[in-house]
């Protein structure tokens, strides 16, 4: 995995204050494979409650774990119970590494 443990743990400082205790962070993606270079950072952030500006939020996540990461291009995909599932959904809970 090529996050150092000073970005997980600002990963799930962010994740935590914008959505609470109960999220949970699936990285998934390049950056899950060493040998790799450069690439964004993909996360799945798994949520308990509906969300109700999803765009919103993905958005502001986006941003903040952007600054988080030194200002690494960050993807996030959010998973709440109102939100349709896609096949990214099941690539991340499949190969995705729970932080």
């Amino acid at each position: 995995m090529r996050l150092s443990p000073v970005h997980v743990k600002g990963i799930h400082e962010v994740v935590r204050r914008e959505c609470g205790s109960s999220a949970h962070v699936r990285l998934f993606g390049s950056r899950l494979d060493d040998v790799w270079r450069g690439g964004d950072v993909d996360v799945l952030v798994e949520l308990d409650a509906p969300v109700e500006r999803l765009a919103v939020l993905s958005a502001r996540l986006s941003t903040m774990l952007s600054r988080q990461l030194q200002e690494r291009a960050v993807d996030v995909v959010l998973s709440a119970p109102n939100i349709t599932r896609s096949p990214v959904h099941h690539t991340a809970e499949k190969e995705g590494r729970l932080l």
